[in-house]
């Protein structure tokens, strides 16, 4: 007991050997401090990219061969003759109806991928806290205030601008037949240059080609009504797809198998979302090209910059080929204004596509398209073959979405069978 006493004194602090390491105490701690400050910080780790969940994988069991062949098998054939005759009539029958709704179908196409370009920023706007049908009026208020301010701003302008351009059409070949370009062709071809000429005078000053050209303008005339008509059903048809698009995915699943419908719901997600970000990052890119131009075009001072602020807008949405399209269009109507600032245009909008490559699409489009670039090519061909303009322009998301089955589909099924 004598022992522990004094222990216990010295633990409480009154022995007069805990004062030199109370002394010591405000050293340390400044050490602690400066060591504390010393050292290095940590780095911020990145938050982990979202990863897809992954397919619920089934096994797959292979038929049974069958014993007989498929022609001995068919018990009665003049039934089964009957029956695939009548198969082929209805496959006919079914194609002439999709020729003759050939326009509707476009404009559907349309409007359902307008709505999936769309549907991003509808979503974007659900993660800030507002509600489904809150933030799918925002966007529809917001889309149809800037359509019709860009139709309030451009419309006239372009219109003067067109007006404008068919009168100085002219002037601008006159000038062109004293260039010396001109000269070079009149020298080489002679005789046969002035007989073309000589056939357009006579084209346009004959009497009898009046109503031609008249059928033709009627004909221009009935095409913008029809245009414009098109444009208001491809709206509507947008507002119904974006106040309903989880609704269709609902029923679009419930078409299916309850065993099938989680996977299936997976890959619609990962398909709508694909094809959403592609149209909403297209338009984006085809807008900074439109900004381009038209600064290029006023800087440089050549004629009609807003008119072919929109051509590149509606060129460059097309994939792949649009900035080529419109750069030899840009340049070829520079070159009626000055061959120097037309030099100039086309290098300038050269590496402007180069940045817009190499360094604006990856940024842009993130993760919304993924796919190499042999099949973009291949896509955008054989959608521009079948489809024109339009398939050209859904060729890309439509093959994304076509690799996405094969990859979550097609390859899994594969791997499971033995």
């Amino acid at each position: 007991m004598s022992n522990d006493l004094p222990a216990a004194s010295n633990e409480s602090g009154s022995s007069p050997e805990a004062t030199p390491a109370a002394a010591a105490t405000p050293a340390a701690a400044s050490r602690a401090d400066a060591a504390v400050k010393t050292a290095p910080k940590k780095k911020r780790t990145k938050k982990p990219e979202p990863v897809d969940p992954p397919l619920t994988r089934k096994p797959v069991v292979e038929p049974e061969p069958p014993s007989r062949s498929f022609w001995t098998r068919i018990d009665k054939p003049f039934t089964f003759g009957f029956l695939v005759t009548l198969g082929g009539l209805a496959a006919i029958l079914l194609g002439l109806a999709l020729s003759n709704l050939s326009t509707v179908l476009i404009y559907v196409a349309l409007a359902l991928f307008a709505a999936l370009g769309l549907d991003p920023a509808i979503r974007f706007l659900e993660r800030r806290g507002l509600g489904r049908g809150w933030s799918v009026l925002v966007v529809l208020v917001a889309l149809i205030a800037v359509l019709a301010l860009v139709l309030w701003t451009i419309i006239p302008t372009v219109v003067d601008q067109i007006t404008s351009f068919v009168k100085s059409v002219p002037g601008l070949i006159s000038d062109f037949t004293a260039s010396d370009i001109y000269k070079t062709l009149n020298a080489q071809f002679g005789d046969q240059f002035q007989d073309l000429v000589a056939d357009v005078q006579h084209f346009l000053t004959n009497p009898t080609n009046i109503a031609t050209i008249g059928g033709g303008a009627l004909q221009v005339g009935a095409s913008i009504a029809t245009g414009i008509s098109g444009v208001v059903i491809v709206l509507v048809l947008i507002i119904y797809f974006v106040s309903t698009l989880p609704s269709i995915k609902k029923a679009f699943l419930r078409l299916l198998p309850a065993r099938d419908r989680e996977n299936t719901a997976i890959i619609t997600a990962q398909i709508t979302d694909s094809v959403g970000g592609y149209v909403m990052g297209m338009v984006i890119l085809a807008f900074i090209n439109s900004m381009v131009v038209l600064i290029l075009y006023t800087v440089m001072g050549l004629p009609f910059p807003l008119l072919l602020a929109v051509v590149a807008f509606l060129i460059t949405l097309i994939p792949l080929v649009g900035s080529l399209i419109f750069w030899v269009i840009g340049s070829g109507i520079a070159l009626f204004t000055s061959p120097i600032l037309a030099l100039v245009f086309a290098v300038i909008y050269l590496v402007y596509m180069q940045v817009e490559s190499y360094f604006l699409t990856p940024r842009v489009m993130n993760r919304a398209i993924s796919i190499p670039g042999s099949l973009v090519v291949i896509g955008a061909l054989v959608g521009g073959t079948l489809l024109g303009l339009l398939g050209a322009l859904v060729a890309v998301p439509v093959t994304a979405s076509i690799l996405i089955i094969i990859n979550k589909v097609w390859v899994p099924r594969q791997d499971s069978r033995i």
